[in-house]
C-alpha cells in the first residue's frame, strides 16, 4: 500500500490542472497527518493525508486510513458513507512509493511516468469539524488487486497480495470527480498501463518515517 508521495509543484497545478492553488502550503513529500492538495468536483483544496488523522483518532488506537481498498470500501464504517455519497476526489502527483523485494530485501521504489507527467489517483475524501469549530478536510486513495501488472506485481514483499493506487486517465478527470453512483464509479478503477509507467529503486535503507517498509 502507498504510505508516501509526492505532490505536484505550484506550477504543475497551474500549467496542468489549470488550478491556481493561492497561498496553499504542503511540503515536498506526503506522508500520514501532512497537507496535500486534492481536486473534488468543487475545485482545488487542501486536506490531510489519512482519511482519519491521527488527532480524531481514539487514545490508544492507530489506523492506517492511507489506502481504502475498493472491494471493501462500501462496507467499513471509515469509508462506506463518503463512499455511497460519491465524495470523490482525485489526488495529484509526481511520483508514489512502494517497496520492491527482487533484491531480497526492501528497495524504496518510486513509481512514476514514463514520460514524466505529472498523474492523479483516485481519492475519496470528507470533512472533520476540528476542537476549535474550523473544518478541516481528510483523504484516502483508492486502490485495486494488480496481480500480474509488469510494474505494480512486483512491488511489496513475496506472497503478499498486489495492491495498486487506482490512477485516473486525464480524459476521465471530469466524470470520475461528477460521478454520482457509487457502483458506476467502481468502473473508473483499473490498472493503468505498464508500458507508460516507470520504476525506480532508489535506496536499500529507506525512511522510517510511515509504514512503508513494516
Amino acid at each position: 500500500m502507498c504510505v508516501n508521495f509526492i505532490p505536484p509543484s505550484r506550477g504543475q497545478l497551474r500549467e496542468w490542472l489549470g488550478c491556481d492553488p493561492g497561498d496553499g502550503q504542503w511540503p515536498d513529500e506526503a506522508w500520514q497527518d501532512y497537507p496535500a492538495p486534492i481536486l473534488t468536483r468543487d475545485g482545488l483544496r487542501f486536506a490531510s493525508y489519512g482519511f482519519i488523522p491521527k488527532r480524531h483518532q481514539p487514545a490508544g488506537v492507530r489506523l492506517s486510513t492511507m489506502n481504502a481498498r475498493v472491494e471493501t470500501i462500501g462496507q467499513l464504517r471509515s469509508y462506506r458513507d463518503a463512499w455511497r455519497n460519491c465524495q470523490l476526489c482525485l489526488v495529484p502527483m509526481q511520483a508514489f512509493y512502494e517497496p520492491c523485494y527482487e533484491s531480497g530485501r526492501a528497495v524504496r521504489t518510486k513509481i512514476s511516468m514514463a514520460d514524466g507527467a505529472p498523474f492523479a489517483v483516485a481519492g475519496l475524501w470528507r470533512e472533520w469539524r476540528e476542537a476549535d469549530g474550523s473544518i478541516s478536510l481528510a483523504f484516502t486513495q483508492i486502490t485495486i488487486h494488480a496481480d500480474g501488472h509488469a510494474v505494480m506485481g512486483r512491488m511489496h514483499r513475496p506472497g503478499d497480495e498486489k495492491r495498486s493506487l487506482a490512477i485516473i486517465p486525464a480524459a476521465l478527470y471530469q466524470a470520475w470527480l461528477h460521478c454520482r453512483n457509487p457502483e458506476q464509479a467502481r468502473a473508473f478503477l483499473q490498472l493503468f498501463s505498464a508500458e507508460a509507467m516507470r520504476a525506480e529503486g532508489e535506496i536499500a535503507d529507506p525512511p522510517r518515517q510511515g509504514s512503508l517498509f513494516d
